[in-house]
């Protein structure tokens, strides 16, 4: 069954209620622990579709955000799921108190996950949280609605990356990076204020629920299960000791690669005189190449894509009115994912099939083997080992995508994740200072967005740029707005993919191994469990860092970078 085949229907909030309050109440009746399980599996099946449904209008919704009818369903259920979040709550406070807890076989990341949502929720936020999504969805439309002149063409927000990016005429980079900037120019103030609501909106559901601020909430509602904020400052000061300084000459580098004396912030995109590696191929001409790619990869990855190709489980191009970004999901009932993404010929349409299929995989492992929805996927930054893995172990098949680019692109590959990851911690960092004082103003947000950006990115300029000057470089940045504190997931993960590559480097056979075995785990254990798991070492342990940057360098160093 192809993926526009997948029928989506309403459900009845009123209908919901009803069902989930019967299904709660034949939970508390039951007398053993047999019993227990058979119930405990019908509610997951009802969970299970419901999620889908509205999974599937969110995915519809994204695809086309100028589509009424989802448009609407998708009001719908940004006010029903909030409301729905209540019986959740009373199901997770009934497992938790469970005479039978001891006697099942779900796993204790289960528990962990379920006490972490009692905490963060109350039926007195319930208005909060629909508030919240009406203002998540007002900032996806308001980024979706970009229309950007630009040499007598109209480009959105991802088509026009190109022009930015990799062009080698440096003129044009610079008009297209100020086309670019202008709608966050014009659209400044609407800007700071959905975030300034969001800000004080979630500052004020902390203090509801109990809270100093917003930052321990935030860390519940991310589902941190076993690190918490003094562990990722330790982290975060790492990065700042073992790879700024690292990221600093890499673009030194590429200054001199590119024949500049001094990188502008239209240069940093452009890496190379010859320009950026390109994907060789249409569209389809790439998806083909990693069907290819996954099928001499392995068993498991060649059934998985396969699968992927033959529903049509992904919607790839850029188009008008189509949300900005890319994004992994899966729908219960059919047991598969599907994959969202915005391509537009860079070499970030390579990574859509090698990041978001590792999440893709991920999923397609677990949805054998995992019954309780809430296990389906890890939390986010070990659901990100996943992805970010998947794009080193894809290395050895660059041909296929880039052709006679292949060791640009390896080049290229490296040096972009090193360079992502005092990025991701700044992004983290920010958040921390604007959740802690809620109180600030949209320009002392920016404010401190500048100066903690000269922290971990000391040697980038944006003179001539008045917006990026003050500090609006976050304005883009979707997850600050919409997923508060997911960010440096995807740091964490990248440590642990280069320590995977690091593995490959070495001809370590059991690195491909251990990476499909933490696959099939999903959420069924914490990110600590799962790092030592996949035989790695945690990202907060002292030292990690220092080695991985060390043999990263080693690479680099290894490739003459000034042939490209």
């Amino acid at each position: 069954m192809e993926f526009s085949e997948f029928k989506y229907e309403r459900l009845d909030y009123d209908v919901l209620k009803k069902q989930y309050e019967e299904l709660l109440e034949k939970l508390g009746k039951c007398e053993n622990a047999s019993e227990f399980m058979k119930v405990f599996d019908e509610i997951n099946l009802f969970r299970g579709h419901t999620h889908t449904m509205q999974t599937l209008c969110s995915v519809r919704h994204t695809i086309d955000t100028s589509d009424e009818y989802y448009d609407k369903e998708n009001e719908y259920w940004d006010n029903t799921m909030p409301k729905l979040q209540a019986y959740e709550v009373q199901l997770g406070k009934m497992m938790l108190e469970s005479p039978f807890r001891k006697e099942t076989d779900i796993p204790e990341a289960y528990y962990l996950s379920l006490e972490n949502q009692l905490k963060s929720f109350s039926p007195q936020i319930i208005e909060d949280l629909q508030e919240e999504n009406r203002l998540v969805t007002e900032y996806g439309k308001l980024k979706s609605s970009a229309k950007i002149e630009f040499e007598g063409n109209t480009y959105n927000l991802a088509s026009i990356a190109p022009f930015m990016n990799d062009n080698d005429d440096r003129e044009i980079r610079k008009k297209a990076v100020i086309a670019y900037n202008r709608f966050f120019e014009e659209n400044e103030e609407k800007f700071d204020e959905i975030y300034d609501k969001l800000v004080k909106l979630r500052d004020r559901m902390a203090k509801k629920l109990g809270f100093e601020n917003f930052i321990p909430l935030g860390y519940l509602r991310m589902n941190r299960l076993d690190y918490d904020q003094k562990m990722v400052k330790n982290y975060r000061d790492q990065v700042i000791e073992d790879i700024v300084p690292l990221t600093v000459d890499l673009r030194k580098k590429q200054a001199a690669r590119i024949g500049v004396d001094k990188l502008e912030c239209y240069d940093l995109g452009y890496n190379f005189k010859t320009g950026n590696p390109k994907p060789h191929g249409t569209l389809d001409e790439l998806v083909d190449s990693a069907l290819k790619m996954y099928k001499e990869m392995s068993k498991e990855t060649g059934e998985f894509f396969q699968t992927m190709v033959d529903s049509k489980l992904f919607d790839l191009p850029t188009r008008p009115n189509k949300e900005m970004g890319g994004y992994c999901t899966g729908f219960y009932d059919y047991k598969v994912p599907f994959i969202f993404a915005n391509t537009n010929g860079t070499s970030g349409d390579v990574d859509v099939l090698t990041h978001e299929a590792g999440h893709a995989f991920q999923a397609y492992c677990t949805f054998k083997n995992v019954t309780v929805p809430d296990l389906m996927f890890p939390t986010m930054e070990s659901a990100e080992i996943d992805s970010m893995s998947m794009e080193f172990f894809a290395h050895p098949w660059s041909h296929l995508f880039f052709k006679e680019e292949a060791l640009k692109y390896h080049y290229f590959h490296i040096s972009e994740a090193l360079k992502f990851l005092p990025y991701g911690c700044l992004v983290d960092h920010f958040q921390h200072e604007v959740y802690a004082h809620p109180e600030m103003t949209a320009d002392e947000r920016k404010v401190c967005w500048r100066r903690l950006e000269k922290v971990y990115k000391p040697d980038v300029e944006y003179e001539g740029f008045d917006l990026l000057e003050r500090g609006g470089f976050f304005f883009r940045q979707g997850h600050i707005f919409q997923v508060p504190f997911y960010y440096i997931d995807y740091t964490l993960a990248q440590v642990c993919a280069l320590q995977f590559f690091v593995r490959m480097l070495n001809k370590d056979e059991d690195a491909w191994k251990d990476y499909v075995h933490i696959c099939g785990l999903g959420g069924t254990k914490t990110f600590t469990q799962i790092v030592r798991e996949a035989n790695l070492k945690v990202p907060f342990e002292d030292g990690c860092l220092k080695e991985v940057s060390a043999k990263m360098k080693e690479e680099l160093d290894s490739v003459d970078d000034t042939k490209f």
